[in-house]
């Protein structure tokens, strides 16, 4: 039997998964690697690391699957978005990777929309605006901060394509990874010429493209050899780890949503059709699915605002739960769910780490906003829950503003895990929300990718069609929809009221 191999070179480690031919998931494992900040509001990652990290988890995961290395018949790399990566001619890394969450490049992000003339006109170039994580912004501070490295560099690559470069000696990148550079024309699906004559880029450094699931090259004898596999084998294009996690959801056809709460949490929707939102509260990026997109808004701090409760103000619940042996978060959504819904005028703004959909806020704080003589710690905890849902439901929101005719949301990460939370994202969504039988996202998305591109299926919807099920459908309640639709109405109303407050406490 063929099995197939999904990579996903993460910021905190590498995950490499076991698919076989059917699509199950045989299994996985993740070897992690470090970060480093020289500076405050910096980001690095040394690209030796992820590919080290990326042989320890393809032999723990062959290990793990007990199958023989040399039957995976194909490879799908995905990873972390926006890193640059930089390289001379000979493939030789000249400066560490700054990667996806480095904030020091705000001066050149601010200068790439003025040269371009304004927001709109970046966003009809290349779908988006410029943050301080895509990848131009950092291409030009090395210009102007480090011309020395600058002068050097022939190639410029990201994350899972550094990676692939270990393994098959290609200098290669596919679409859906590259909409993150600000240098891609999605339209066209290639590189911008525009942006590349604006801001005087050699366009010899930048790779060839391809769709996620085309052929980029195959396992060199030195790199089959470190990773205990056959030489050889295939390697596709595979995808950036949102629009890789969108497959490995099954989120390849117009209509279908994915909701993931990590640390952060995305709102995912497919498009076949080309759109851009104007006033740029969420994201375009070429989909993994050929000729076909996607639209998201990210919640910089949305399960991650539940594990800031955890951490600082539940240490007697953790304690209570090491004695039960069970995860404390149960004992949490236990006491959430005791408190009622609206947490009777309690509202709690999730701007841990300031936020990006709808706001594009770095100053933004997290706060309770409605604390009075009766608000008890159920109420507290369940606040918590509520608001990380209801910034979730900005992009929600947002997206159905731009037409998106939303039929079903896909629940992954924490806020899937608990009935609880479920019940209260169904209703706070206003619409029907489902699980689903895959939890590994990118990984296995990029597994399915390396089937599609080996041949074991006609398309990527066939694949998903026939390798992820719905487990469960999680329907809005009337009553709570009505209640929570109010509730959201007011919460909408605070972030403007205290976004000039939030600027002014930065500044104390």
């Amino acid at each position: 039997m063929a099995y197939y191999l999904g990579i996903d070179v993460g910021t905190s480690g590498t995950k490499a998964l076991i698919m076989n031919a059917k699509g199950r998931i045989l299994a996985t494992a993740t070897a992690e690697h470090p970060i480093f900040a020289p500076k405050p509001g910096w980001s690095e990652q040394r690209p030796a690391d992820w590919w080290r990290t990326t042989v320890k988890a393809v032999r723990a995961a062959v290990s793990k699957a007990k199958i023989n290395g040399r039957q995976v018949a194909g490879i799908g790399l995905s990873g972390q978005m926006h890193g640059l990566v930089i390289t001379d001619a000979a493939g030789k890394v000249l400066r560490p990777s700054i990667i996806w969450n480095d904030q020091r490049t705000g001066k050149q992000a601010a200068e790439i929309e003025k040269k371009v003339g304004g927001k709109r006109k970046l966003i009809s170039l290349v779908g988006n605006v410029a943050q301080t994580s895509f990848t131009l912004t950092k291409l030009l501070w090395v210009r102007q901060n480090e011309p020395r490295i600058y002068d050097r560099i022939r190639h410029l690559l990201l994350p899972k394509d550094y990676v692939r470069l270990c393994m098959t000696g290609e200098f290669m990148g596919e679409v859906s990874d590259m909409s993150g550079t600000l240098l891609l024309d999605q339209r066209r699906r290639n590189w911008s010429r525009k942006m590349i004559s604006t801001f005087q880029i050699d366009s010899d450094i930048l790779p060839p493209v391809v769709e996620s699931h085309e052929l980029t090259g195959h396992l060199t004898k030195s790199a089959a050899a470190k990773l205990g596999l056959a030489e050889g084998t295939a390697v596709v294009g595979g995808g950036g780890d949102q629009p890789a996690g969108a497959v490995g959801n099954g989120i390849v056809t117009d209509g279908l949503t994915s909701a993931t709460m990590g640390t952060s949490g995305v709102v995912f929707v497919h498009s076949r059709r080309y759109r851009t939102d104007a006033q740029s509260r969420v994201g375009t990026f070429c989909a993994s699915v050929p000729g076909e997109y996607c639209m998201f808004g990210c919640v910089l701090a949305a399960g991650g605002c539940f594990q800031w409760f955890r951490n600082v103000l539940a240490q007697a619940e953790i304690a209570a739960a090491k004695r039960k042996r069970i995860d404390p978060y149960e004992l949490l959504t236990a006491q959430a769910a005791k408190a009622p819904a609206g947490c009777e005028g309690l509202f709690f703004l999730p701007y841990l780490t300031g936020e990006r959909t709808p706001h594009s806020d770095p100053l933004a704080k997290a706060c309770w906003v409605g604390i009075h003589s009766r608000t008890g710690r159920s109420e507290l905890v369940r606040a918590v829950l509520e608001g990380a849902t209801f910034a979730m439901n900005d992009a929600v929101t947002i997206l159905r503003e731009l037409g998106m005719k939303i039929r079903e949301i896909r629940l992954s990460g924490g806020g899937a895990r608990s009935a609880f939370w479920r019940q209260m994202q169904a209703d706070i969504y206003g619409g029907t929300c489902v699980t689903i039988n895959a939890e590994e996202g990118p990984a296995y998305g990029v597994a399915l990718l390396a089937a599609v591109g080996t041949g074991r299926y006609k398309h990527i919807r066939e694949a998903c069609k026939q390798a992820i099920k719905v487990t469960r459908a999680i329907r809005p309640k009337a009553k709570s929809k009505k209640h929570y639709a109010r509730l959201y109405a007011q919460y909408r109303r605070l972030y403007p009221a205290l976004k000039d407050e939030f600027a002014r406490i930065a500044e104390m």
